[in-house]
């Protein structure tokens, strides 16, 4: 498939948001460093004018997309203008702070692609080799001058995709999505977004005076300046799609309560199997720690809570450490306990401490270290309401691959909407290094068939 760049252009605010040059800072969450790092996916929209709402059909059958989502940007702007300004690091300890200057904006690239979406299986393929042309991927140093960038591409049918480049320190998926939405509202014909964006990042979450830690953060957490979760060599990557049936996950479920006597959530129990059967691919030593990885939003968990329209990162990492060893071998429902009890720990205390330790320790290099699967949860986002009149995304893919201290994330996703008899359950989404597939493939071929009771 060729992709054609038409143009790149740089949308600024309909009308300028302030007068003076000004630099706004940043919080500790926004600082951690598994957020210093870029966040890809790309959503897209067949051309079916069917599908628009009445109050949008005409404006969508005569409408570019690029025309309709450009000028909403433009609005939007006006409200979350730091999406335009750059990222820089302090000098005293290399955090973020947040330069805005007026007149600048968010780099939007127009794109064509020479065949259909129905010929491409909707995007929803995530080893095609395609699919990051579709997204933006500023090189390292970009990314800071232009921590969000978009793409749209339109395809032989007319149908369209959404790519997007967002700096992780800016927002996280609530946030990002509170920034799309009011682009959608705009695009509808709205005079301002019905949630007001609050940027209020250093009082709402900064460091108690003074700072002091009440969780063992040694634990799951250690020092380490020299170490960096995204520069670990692992070789040539592989990401596939591992279909997940009602009937199987149910019958796992049911398996596990009988065992335990315990009922798990879907993410606690497929999350522990998922974690098993990656860890016995990559043959870890026995002794080597291995890390479970997952985010908890905060947002209602502080007091007080925080803003509906706050839109810095509003979640923290949570942590379940094993040694490799013991993850193989202990049966998969202790696994799925320890996950649900770590959900526990999610509390305000949790968070201040968090804070106050990055605080006390950012200088000294505060990671997970190696070993980290990092998971997350997609299946309920929200993404079917990102409409900009054509009706919302078939298909929502993420390509990023470091996440959450992890360089092989999990992502539990929908089937594509626009794929008839893929109604059944979900799929999983896995990166890996391309040694460890073959072998992680045979434990995922076990999930339907699986004797808890044998392991």
């Amino acid at each position: 498939m060729e992709v054609k760049i038409i143009e790149t252009r740089e949308v600024v605010p309909v009308h300028p948001p302030f007068d003076q040059d000004h630099i706004l800072p940043l919080s500790h969450l926004d600082n951690d460093r598994n957020v210093h790092v870029n966040f890809r996916y790309l959503r897209a929209y067949v051309n079916n004018r069917s599908t628009a709402t009445p109050t949008t059909a005409a404006a969508a059958a005569a409408a570019d997309p690029v025309q309709v989502i450009t000028e909403a940007l433009s609005k939007a702007l006006v409200y979350f203008y730091p999406y335009a300004g750059t990222l820089r690091r302090l000098p005293n300890d290399s955090r973020f702070s947040l330069f805005c200057s007026a007149g600048k904006g968010v780099p939007i690239i127009r794109a064509a692609a020479d065949r259909t979406l129905t010929s491409l299986n909707y995007l929803d393929d995530p080893a095609a080799p395609y699919l990051d042309r579709l997204v933006p991927d500023p090189s390292q140093g970009e990314d800071v001058v232009h921590p969000c960038v978009l793409q749209i591409t339109v395809f032989a049918c007319g149908g369209y995709c959404l790519g997007a480049s967002i700096h992780h320190s800016m927002s996280d998926g609530y946030g990002s999505s509170l920034f799309f939405n009011a682009m959608v509202e705009f695009s509808r014909g709205a005079a301002q977004p019905s949630v007001q964006p609050v940027w209020d990042r250093a009082s709402l979450l900064a460091p108690r005076k003074p700072p002091h830690v009440e969780v063992p953060f040694h634990e799951f957490l250690r020092l380490d300046k020299e170490f960096s979760p995204y520069r670990q060599e692992t070789g040539p990557v592989a990401r596939e799609c591992f279909a997940i049936k009602d009937d199987s996950l149910e019958s796992f479920k049911a398996e596990l309560r009988n065992l335990s006597g315990s009922s798990f959530t879907t993410f606690e129990a497929l999350g522990a199997f998922i974690w098993r059967a990656r860890v016995k691919a990559s043959n870890f030593a026995v002794d080597e720690k291995v890390k479970f990885a997952y985010l908890i939003n905060i947002r209602k968990l502080m007091k007080p809570a925080l803003p509906v329209g706050y839109y810095g990162n509003g979640c923290v990492a949570m942590y379940v450490p094993l040694s490799a060893k013991e993850l193989v071998e202990q049966p998969i429902w202790k696994t799925a306990e320890l996950i649900k009890k770590s959900k526990s720990n999610a509390t305000d205390e949790y968070v201040r401490s968090f804070i106050d330790f990055q605080e006390l320790h950012y200088s000294d290099g505060i990671t997970a270290g190696k070993g980290v699967s990092g998971f997350t949860d997609w299946r309920h986002l929200g993404h079917s309401a990102v409409d900009f009149g054509w009706g919302g995304p078939v298909t929502v893919l993420p390509l990023s691959r470091n996440l959450l201290g992890s360089v092989e994330p999990c992502f539990f996703l929908p089937y594509s909407s626009a794929n008839e008899g893929m109604k059944d359950g979900f799929k999983v989404l896995i990166s890996l290094p391309q040694t460890d597939m073959p072998t992680f493939r045979e434990e995922m071929d076990k999930f339907s068939n699986i004797k808890l009771s044998t392991l």
